[in-house]
């Protein structure tokens, strides 16, 4: 998952939810932290493209961690949003995904758990529509 979803997420989720990411392009850098990335958005976003810049990416404790710096996903009202996604072998096979996120405010804007929640449903639907992807496509990785 960790591959498909992170690793190679940049060409495969355009093309497995291409209503979600229409494409990814990176401006600086080719993925390791650092790097800069746009996200165009897919058809019937409310979106149109975000910046995103690469913070951490541990290929062996699954850990990737990046930022949200530039697009109209920030609202004007805030100045980055970090997420950081870590997964960990489950008891009965599989994997556990953990994430979280860090909202950076512009002055006395608070953010509200709804807006929160909307967020963390959309990346489950991506992560979801790859999960099955990988369970139609297992010679795949």
């Amino acid at each position: 998952m960790f591959k498909a979803c992170i690793v190679d997420g940049d060409t495969l989720i355009p093309k497995i939810v291409p209503q979600a990411f229409k494409t990814v392009e990176y401006i600086e850098g080719n993925g390791e932290p650092g790097s800069i990335k746009k996200v165009t958005f897919g058809e019937g976003s409310q979106f149109n493209y975000m910046k995103e810049k690469v913070e951490a990416l541990d290929k062996d404790k699954l850990v990737y961690r990046y930022s949200v710096i530039e697009g109209d996903a920030l609202m004007n009202k805030l100045e980055k949003i970090t997420y950081e996604t870590k997964l960990e072998a489950s008891p009965g096979g599989g994997s556990i995904c953990k994430t979280s996120s860090k909202y950076y405010t512009i002055g006395d804007f608070e953010i509200t758990e709804e807006g929160i929640k909307a967020g963390k449903e959309k990346a489950l639907q991506i992560f979801k529509a790859v999960e099955a992807y990988l369970l139609a496509n297992p010679d795949q990785y």
